[in-house]
């Protein structure tokens, strides 16, 4: 069934460029990102040949972005009547929800890649740590892949993309908040430890941090792959749910 998977891929992937959609996505990062490191992220004024200031900010630009590049996974079927046409097609609906997951994720890819030139940049000035910078782009990949497994599970659950838009910039805000420290510290006083360590746990912004740091570690690996494929078995099953119920 890896055809009916490849299928769908290249169906969503198309369909994104069909539209505005992926254009207005890959300009906006392309912007946003070497914004944030230069001007809010202070780059030159670090004084280090290093990505640092751009990982630091990707998180937060992912809670917008990742949202409005997932909305339209299965809300948009929905929405034009087309949900129920896709499944009564011979592909198993592991494949249309991997599809759909795959093609946002290669953009989310796409956009990554835009910013290699600021990778070439600090090389001219200087001598940064590569194999750091490689594990902070696999990081912001697997973090980037993580919200739109997120924002596609919320899709499938309306057939508008507004609302499935604010329900992903929502859970994509809370993921990255709930490892900040101000966070932490304020469960601490009315929780028991072991709540404000699940809290920490479940903060995608602790397990990128690890990646941004040079660190590729096992905890960190299983936690972007667990949330990815969590997410998207809900999202199958609540497609699977509305095939049967209906809109």
């Amino acid at each position: 069934m890896i055809h009916a998977l490849h299928a769908v891929y290249r169906r969503e992937l198309t369909a994104y460029f069909q539209t505005p959609l992926a254009y207005v996505f890959l300009a906006v990062f392309a912007f946003c990102a070497p914004a944030f490191a230069f001007h809010i992220g202070r780059f030159f004024d670090t004084n280090r040949a290093d990505l640092a200031p751009m990982f630091d900010y990707l998180p937060w630009l992912f809670v917008v972005l990742m949202p409005a590049l997932a909305m339209r996974a299965w809300a948009e079927e929905r929405d034009r009547g087309t949900l129920e046409f896709l499944m009564a097609l011979p592909i198993p609906l592991w494949a249309s929800t991997g599809g759909k997951f795959l093609a946002a994720w290669s953009m989310a890819a796409f956009a990554l890649l835009l910013t290699f030139p600021m990778w070439i940049a600090v090389n001219y000035l200087g001598a940064p740590d590569n194999a750091a910078i490689a594990t902070g782009y696999l990081g912001a990949w697997l973090m980037a892949g993580g919200y739109l497994a997120v924002g596609q599970a919320l899709s499938a659950t309306t057939s508008n993309q507004v609302v499935a838009f604010v329900l992903g910039t929502g859970a994509a805000f809370l993921l990255t908040m709930a490892g900040l420290p101000f966070v932490l510290s304020s469960l601490g006083e009315s929780a028991p430890a072991v709540v404000s360590e699940f809290v920490a746990g479940l903060s995608a912004l602790e397990h990128y941090d690890a990646f941004r740091h040079g660190v590729i570690g096992l905890a960190d690996l299983l936690y972007f792959v667990g949330l990815i494929l969590v997410a998207l078995t809900i999202a199958g099953i609540l497609v699977a749910e509305r095939r049967g119920g209906g809109r």
